[in-house]
Formats: structure tokens, sequence, C-alpha cells
């Protein structure tokens, strides 16, 4: 606590021997963060430059690879920061701001993964009504609410710890997350509440959703032909993949704050790791390899590159 600023100051506890390994977690983390936007950014501007691209499909991807941007910048440039200072602090507004912008991203990635998953169903179910049903408007009115939902959502959760009063300086982790809570000095039954009904409406629901949803296309497509079969599998497996992978480490990450497990600096390191530098990197590679369209036009950007670059 900055008594002469009025301040309180958060220490990430979850650091593994930084003062010893500093530069080589810098150098890892930079070139990580490179990476992601860059082949994030790379797969966005091809369904936005190619008006093939242009259909809800598509540009729910594109949405959906525009949140690990956001997500990646809310945490990299503050973990480059840490890595070369002595000291690994926070002010504590900052670290709720943090929490904030992370877990509405999160949250906005499920109802994303949501709409992706009724467009795929209307596509292969009802195809006759499809351009009738996902028309532009809807489109439009889906993306605004994948964003804006979420981020009310998880705004009341900070407005509500904001004033709580801390005991605890030293979080058991190397950014902020959920277990900013258990810094408090007295455990809130209103916002452990209001947590619970956050992640049944953010996360329980909108996984029921898509389960339901890619039960009801596997049932159309098994009494169909091989060609819808191929079909699904190219535009579903991606999205399916995907979801269970970000609902795995989401998992993990509720289990975490609501579990009293003391896991090692560690494991928290490792798991961590599979949610900032894995997951990003898992999303573009899949559309980018997967989804044919787009590959078809990455591996034209790629070839007149190549052509660009002996031609110099």
């Amino acid at each position: 606590m900055d008594n002469k600023l009025n301040v309180t100051y958060i220490t990430f506890g979850g650091h593994v021997e930084v003062q010893k390994y500093r530069y080589l977690y810098f150098v890892i983390t930079f070139t990580a963060y490179i990476l992601i936007i860059c082949s994030n950014s790379t797969i966005v501007c091809i369904i936005v430059i190619n008006k093939s691209l242009h259909e809800p499909m598509y540009i729910f991807i594109a949405a959906l690879l525009t949140n690990s941007i956001l997500y990646s910048t809310a945490i990299y440039p503050k973990l480059l920061i840490d890595f070369l200072s002595e000291r690994q602090i926070i002010s504590y507004s900052a670290c709720l701001f943090q929490w904030f912008i992370c877990y509405s991203v999160g949250g906005s990635e499920f109802f994303l993964l949501s709409v992706m998953a009724y467009d795929r169903y209307v596509s292969i179910c009802k195809p006759l009504q499809y351009h009738t049903i996902m028309r532009k408007t809807t489109v439009n009115i889906l993306l605004i609410l994948a964003w804006l939902l979420p981020a009310c959502q998880m705004s009341v959760g900070p407005l509500l710890t904001f004033n709580i009063k801390l005991c605890y300086f030293i979080l058991k982790g190397i950014i902020c997350n959920s277990t900013v809570n258990k810094l408090q000095c007295v455990s809130s039954a209103l916002l452990n509440i209001y947590g619970l009904m956050v992640l049944v409406i953010t996360v329980a629901f909108p996984v029921l959703f898509i389960l339901f949803t890619y039960t009801r296309i596997f049932i159309v497509t098994y009494r169909s032909s091989r060609e819808v079969r191929r079909k699904a599998a190219q535009t579903c497996l991606p999205h399916l993949l995907v979801l269970i992978n970000f609902s795995c480490l989401s998992a993990y990450d509720v289990l975490l704050a609501r579990l009293e497990t003391d896991f090692s600096n560690t494991v928290r390191l490792i798991m961590f790791l599979q949610l900032v530098i894995y997951h990003p990197l898992f999303n573009p590679i899949m559309y980018g390899l997967k989804m044919k369209e787009i590959y078809k036009n990455l591996k034209r950007l790629l070839m007149y590159s190549e052509r660009r670059l002996y031609s110099q």
C-alpha cells in the first residue's frame, strides 16, 4: 500500500525464478506475442480483403480471432514489463481492469462459438432458409451483442470489488484473474452469487446450446449423403476443437478460483502458458489450415509474397 499516493499495489507471486531467467522469459514471451498478433491478424485481413469470404461464418471467425488479439494485448505488454522489472507489481485498479478485459473477451468467445454453431446448424439443416435467417443485419446485431453483453456482465464484478478492503497483497499468479477475490479480508457472498450466475449464463448455457446444435447437425448429416457429411465435417470440426480447447482451459481458471488447492508456482505457470500462448495460436492455425476457403486464400497470399521476395 502506497500511503502517499493512496494507491494499492498488488505483487504477482506466481513467477518462477524470474530474476534468473528474466531475459529468457522476455524473449519467449515477446516471440509468442508477435506470432499471435501476426497469425491472427493475417487471417482477419484475408477475411476482410476477400469479398468471397464476407459470409456469416467467416465474419464470426474474424471476430473470434480479433478477440485473441485483444486478450493477448491485455496481458503480454504487462508481462514483458514485469520480466524486466525488479518488482512484479500492478496497481489494484489496473489489476481489476485487466481482469475485466480478460473475462469480457472470454465471455465473448463463448457467445461467438454459440453463434457459429447456430450458423452451421441453419446452413446444414435449413439450407433453403439460410439467407433469410442469417441476414447482414442479424449478423451485425449478433456481433454487437457478442462484445456488449459479456462486457456489461463482467463489469459488475470489478465494480463490486473496487471498494472492498484487502488484507492480502500478493497474488498467486502472474496476471490478474478471478483469484484476486482471495485478497479480500472477507469473502463477499453477493459477489460469489453473482459470479456463479455469470458462469452459468456465460459458459454453461452457451456450451449446452452448442452441444445441442451439433447433436442436431450430427443427426441430420448421418441421414444425408456422403457429400453433406464431408461438408459438415470441414466446417464444424474446427469449431468443435476450438470449443473443447477453450472450455478445458476455462474450467481450469474457474476451478483455480473456487478450490482451495494450493498448486505450486510451476504448475500454475504451465497452465497459464496454455491460456496465453497455446489457445491464441491454436485458433488461427485451426481455422487457417482446416477451413478450405481460408487456407486457399492464405496459400495464395504466401505464394504472392514469395514471388515478390524473389523478384527483388
